[in-house]
């Protein structure tokens, strides 16, 4: 594995690390908040795991699909953070770090998939 890899893989990791101390720390009764939280949860933790299946990808095009769903694993982390923020009025340092480390993220898989797709380093 590459040197990026490892280093986006210990990223994506730490993402994945800050969505779960993100949820944890949802107000427990607020029902909407806690409903959109665990559907951040799911989607967040999945850019690590994607992420990790795309670094022992077989071929370039395996490497290329896995990377696409990491894009959109991240893109819907995305929407559920704008939710808790806007409509959950979760105003936290956490998730406006969270929403940069999210459009990072996506810029960076899709580069990557664009890279291998077109052959360009």
């Amino acid at each position: 594995m590459s040197r990026i890899s490892e280093e986006l893989r210990e990223h994506t990791k730490q993402y994945a690390s800050a969505v779960i101390r993100l949820f944890a720390s949802l107000p427990k009764g607020d029902s909407p908040a806690q409903i959109i939280g665990r559907q951040l949860l799911r989607s967040g933790t999945s850019v690590a795991a994607n992420f990790r299946e795309a670094a022992r990808a077989r071929t370039s095009a395996e490497f290329v699909s896995k990377l696409e769903v990491c894009t959109q694993e991240t893109d819907e982390s995305d929407l559920w953070l704008e939710l808790l923020r806007d409509d959950c009025r979760i105003q936290d340092d956490r998730v406006d770090h969270l929403l940069k480390e999210t459009n990072e993220l996506i810029a960076i898989f899709t580069t990557m998939a664009k890279r291998t797709k077109f052959g360009g380093q």
